[in-house]
């Protein structure tokens, strides 16, 4: 979701260009019907080393550019593949193994400051959005068009599902880490149910990752204006957030997915690498809210507290925040 703005990017700075788009299986409903996008093409997750070069070779024959959108040394391996001769990407800075694969698998790479050690040794030193850190490779390439807008369409199918949800819903996004030590089952359905009694429809959204644990508070919480809407296709679940007027997550794809589709956030990070995670994965260009987790073991209900307030301020923000 944070590297679209760098293929907008790229098209905008090379609009006649022929951009091919390598995914997984997993990540492939984000950009299904990106517009920048002249073809797209999946990497099963099951795939193996030989079918994964094959593909890349097959999609570089020709290619002028190869890009790794992320500082993964298995992407900068399948710009190898590609055999392009310009092959870019980024590093952090302290990833020395991943360093060392970038010399030898791409022509160019940029290095980023995010990193946890650095972060905390360097308080007063800001960390880069992933958004920027992306766009990075743009400037690398010699691209000079740049949009840092997210770029999201779900589609028709999945808007149609989504009308069933109340517009103007407050939404919960359910994910594993909601279930730690830290926060935990109780007080997540303490959450709900006040804000069940506080508004007037709630939408708790969830996965396969956390079916029991939504199914066992979809039993508990009896209010009668909260919609539970789980386990769905990707977009389907992107949409029905899009119908929200606030989204309430931990830190995981949904504060970006909501971003991307211009709902307002309350954003809950974890204590450890706090500093890191909540510059560099916050909510992008949206209003929001963003608290860190209480330590393990600790009252929940000053963060339930904190959560609540942060709707309510989000509710009264007229403009987005810059």
């Amino acid at each position: 979701m944070l590297s679209t703005p760098a293929i907008a990017s790229f098209r905008r700075s090379w609009p006649n260009a022929h951009i091919d788009l390598l995914v997984s299986d997993y990540n492939e409903p984000i950009v299904r019907y990106n517009p920048d996008v002249d073809a797209l093409h999946v990497l099963p997750r099951s795939a193996t080393r030989a079918q994964a070069q094959a593909l890349a070779a097959r999609l570089g024959h020709g290619a002028d550019l190869a890009v790794a959108l992320a500082p993964r040394t298995p992407d900068y391996r399948l710009a190898l593949w590609s055999r392009a001769p310009r092959r870019i990407g980024y590093v952090y800075r302290r990833r020395y193994l991943s360093r060392f694969a970038a010399r030898f698998m791409l022509t160019q790479h940029a290095i980023s400051e995010a990193d946890p050690d650095l972060a905390d040794r360097y308080p007063d030193r800001p960390v880069a959005h992933e958004v920027h850190q992306v766009l990075a490779l743009v400037r690398l390439a010699g691209g000079d068009t740049l949009t840092d807008a997210l770029v999201l369409d779900v589609g028709d199918e999945a808007r149609t599902v989504a009308r069933a949800i109340p517009s103007g819903a407050i939404g919960v996004n359910l994910a594993p880490r909601w279930f730690g030590d830290d926060f935990g089952a109780a007080a997540s359905r303490t959450l709900i149910e006040r804000l069940a009694a506080e508004h007037s429809d709630v939408l708790v959204t969830y996965g396969t990752d956390v079916h029991d644990e939504a199914t066992s508070l979809r039993k508990a919480v009896a209010a009668r204006n909260v919609v539970w809407f789980g386990e769905t296709p990707a977009l389907d679940w992107a949409a029905a957030i899009g119908r929200c007027a606030a989204l309430i997550t931990v830190d995981c794809g949904a504060v970006h997915v909501a971003a991307a589709l211009g709902v307002p956030v309350v954003g809950v990070y974890e204590r450890r690498y706090f500093r890191l995670s909540s510059q560099e994965w916050s909510p992008w260009r949206v209003p929001s809210v963003v608290l860190c987790k209480p330590p393990p073991g600790a009252e929940t209900a000053p963060l339930i507290e904190d959560v609540l307030s942060g709707v309510r301020a989000l509710l009264r923000k007229p403009s987005p925040v810059v």
